[in-house]
């Protein structure tokens, strides 16, 4: 594995991928969605071999005592064994739930959901979005497949009809009410050379990556650090550049 790592390093400090792509370029990407005719929403994203399909579930539920007249939201990330035999069954990975986190805190601090326009009655009832989000194949990078799954399928959420209550499913009352689309891109460090969209394998040698939340006028909502590794003040602002620029050509498939 180490030799496999070492091999990779090299290739990438010679400006070069081990599938021949540009150090900044995306594998083909596609975009999906209605996939699933029993959520109020849903998307699948195929980048390279990743996979994931995301669905939307709504239901009526309590507010939160700190915010009574706005609607919840929820993120949860499944990584089914079927998708990698690193995944295993059972509660979520450390991993899984970073993922989990960083898709819920760019749709969150970007305010892409009016979430006071999802309140019933306030301090008893709002309408509650369950994010589910389900990898199906990893081969790299399922972070920025699993935002851009996720904003793609609440961008074709409907809000089903509120009777006594209760959801009626099947009949709905409108979309949902989206104020935004933030778009994530990670920027990976391999030595002193950045890339985007690694596949597993080139993962598997990152010594550092920052992924970028970034909203539609190009402003950042998150950041999140991970790997070993560092970035200078000067990286990270050539890995901003890169993220914004590279978020436009990603925004495009969802307009």
């Amino acid at each position: 594995m180490k030799d496999r790592k070492d091999y990779v390093k090299k290739i990438v400090e010679s400006d070069m991928r081990i599938d021949e792509r540009g150090l900044l370029d995306f594998r083909e990407m596609k975009v999906e969605t209605g996939v699933v005719s029993s959520a109020e929403g849903s998307a699948r994203v195929t980048i390279g071999k990743t996979q994931v399909l995301v669905g939307i579930k709504m239901s009526v539920g309590k507010p939160f005592p700190d915010t009574p007249a706005e609607g919840v939201m929820m993120v949860g990330v499944e990584f089914s064994p079927i998708a990698s035999p690193d995944f295993e069954p059972g509660p979520p990975s450390p991993e899984a739930t970073e993922v989990a986190r960083v898709v819920d805190r760019g749709i969150r601090e970007s305010k892409c959901i009016d979430l006071e326009k999802l309140c019933i009655t306030e301090n008893e009832e709002v309408w509650m979005i369950s994010i589910d989000i389900h990898v199906l194949n990893h081969d790299g990078n399922l972070m920025d497949a699993s935002s851009l799954g996720a904003i793609a399928a609440l961008l074709n959420t409907q809000i089903p009809k509120c009777e006594n209550g209760k959801a009626v499913f099947g009949e709905y009352s409108g979309k949902l009410p989206i104020r935004d689309k933030p778009i994530e891109v990670t920027i990976n460090k391999i030595s002193n050379k950045f890339l985007i969209d690694p596949c597993l394998e080139e993962e598997e040698a990152v010594d550092a990556r920052l992924t970028f939340a970034l909203n539609e006028k190009d402003d950042i909502c998150a950041m999140q650090k991970g790997g070993k590794g560092h970035f200078t003040v000067d990286e990270i602002k050539r890995a901003l550049e890169i993220a914004t620029e590279k978020s436009k050509q990603i925004r495009s498939l969802i307009s």
